[in-house]
């Protein structure tokens, strides 16, 4: 045998995927806002991509110098004689992003106002009223309330250190020794402070920001100090031992945990709260108008709002490599094809987020016209071989993705759930399941408290072949309480 370097030839096949692949890929699993911050971004490094700002529907005068646009995307195929989807005509379009029928000459006449007419207001009134924060608001009743400086800096300090439920975790004795003053001095104007609207603040545990409440209420007597003693059994739910440690009886029982539901736990929480963004949905359903002897479908659409328009700028590209040099000429190609590459993405995951709807609205049907409760099994691989995808497409399209239906917003995948066999061969949605156990939860009364055997023993006799522990885990899901919990909280009514 020789031994020395040797050179050979080998055919190997091997998958390589390019940057712009990568890119598709996590725009196709990207949420709308993700997309279009990625669009943005796309807008500032390349000069031949510019922002569509035609209104929709423009004149047809408008598109002079424009090459026509193509016609809008397919729509996705009917529904069996029950959904149907389907896009606005062409002139309504909500995708105006393909790939190239959007390029066009910058010469041709851009929008405008053609009076010239400006917002005449001043800028106060322009400018949009902001809300006082929660230290505002306790600072000028501190200033308000005490006179002497020394008083001030200690609240002023006080106001500092809550946090963001209106909880003073520090001690007085701390705060005191910071300050240079009397702990006595510290209690005194926390005291006083507590009462500060909102009634409840600056106090170092739950109880105690109850019984300030309570005592602004003029409701806290000796009973209900005692409730607030022993609170960790009314979070178990123990009404008997509370009946006992109170004084009172269960009807009694009932009207102060009563009393303690209308209070605030977190005073402070509802302030400086930052509202929750608003939900986007990607697809809009709507049901399409009833003919005659059939079923009612469904019509989607892509949801414009989400649809970023982006424009290539061919005019610019051409007159650019007139006078270029051999570099520019590389880089104008280089961001020409980017662009061309970016606008057949957008309308790619567009196309395929609005075919992946359609088939997940066509198979849950009874979903969206008789609710929950019919909600059938589902899983990846049934939608990706109806589409003719692969499952990890599917995956992506669903990720991140909502759609708005008459019944509200939901997130594609919520629509996907496992099966659950039946006595007589008919399979259920663990999700409709889920759904009829809380329902009966919901139905119990205090003398009938049902336990996991008798639920499963109900859902068996509805054909559901259900365990034990599949019952108990969907339960602890739901947060409903165990039988003996819920028989406890039951027991008085609260």
């Amino acid at each position: 045998m020789a031994i020395g370097p040797r050179l050979d030839l080998r055919h190997a096949q091997s998958l390589v995927m390019t940057p712009q692949l990568r890119q598709a890929i996590k725009l196709l699993q990207s949420s709308n806002l993700e997309v279009i911050a990625f669009v943005e971004e796309e807008l500032e490094r390349n000069p031949l991509l510019e922002r569509d700002e035609r209104p929709d529907g423009p004149p047809a005068d408008a598109h002079a110098g424009r090459e026509p646009a193509a016609p809008p995307p397919a729509p996705a195929d009917s529904f069996e004689s029950s959904t149907a989807a389907a896009l606005p005509p062409e002139g309504d379009a909500p995708l105006d992003i393909r790939d190239w029928s959007n390029v066009y000459d910058d010469e041709a006449p851009r929008g405008g106002r053609a009076d010239f007419d400006e917002d005449a207001r001043g800028i106060e009134a322009l400018a949009a009223e902001r809300p006082r924060s929660l230290r505002e608001e306790l600072g000028e009743q501190l200033r308000l309330t005490f006179a002497d400086p020394m008083d001030r800096m200690i609240g002023a300090q006080l106001i500092a250190l809550l946090d963001a439920a209106g909880r003073l975790p520090a001690p007085d004795a701390a705060i005191a020794a910071a300050l240079g003053c009397a702990e006595a001095r510290v209690a005194r104007i926390r005291a006083r402070m507590q009462r500060f609207e909102p009634v409840g603040m600056f106090c170092r545990s739950l109880g105690e920001c109850l019984a300030v409440q309570l005592a602004e209420r003029d409701r806290l007597d000796p009973a209900m100090a005692a409730l607030l003693r022993n609170l960790e059994m009314l979070a178990r739910r123990d009404m008997r031992g509370l009946m006992r440690a109170c004084g009172v009886d269960a009807e009694d029982l009932a009207d102060m945990v009563a009393e303690l539901r209308r209070l605030d736990p977190k005073p402070g929480a509802g302030f400086d709260a930052v509202p929750a963004p608003s939900l986007v949905p990607d697809v809009l359903m709507r049901p399409a108008p009833i003919r005659s002897g059939e079923a009612g479908e469904w019509l989607l659409e892509l949801n414009p709002e989400t649809l970023p328009r982006v424009l290539v700028n061919r005019g610019f590209h051409a007159r650019a490599l007139v006078a270029a040099s051999r570099e520019e000429r590389a880089f104008l190609s280089e961001r020409f094809q980017a662009a061309n590459w970016l606008v057949k993405s957008l309308e790619q995951r567009a196309n395929t987020i609005l075919k992946v709807a359609a088939e997940i609205v066509r198979r849950q049907d009874g979903f969206f016209r008789h609710g929950v409760a019919h909600l059938r099994p589902l899983i990846l691989r049934d939608v990706a071989e109806a589409v003719e995808m692969h499952e990890s497409t599917v995956s992506r399209v669903t990720a991140n993705k909502y759609i708005a239906t008459p019944r509200g917003n939901f997130e594609l995948k919520y629509f996907f759930t496992t099966a659950i066999g039946g006595t007589g061969g008919e399979t259920f949605s663990a999700e409709a399941i889920r759904h009829r156990i809380r329902s009966m939860v919901a139905a119990e009364t205090p003398d009938d408290i049902l336990s996991d055997d008798a639920i499963v023993a109900a859902l068996r006799r509805e054909g559901v072949d259900i365990a034990r522990r599949t019952v108990a885990k969907y339960r602890e899901a739901l947060r409903i309480p165990s039988s003996v919990q819920r028989k406890r909280e039951k027991a008085v009514p609260a």
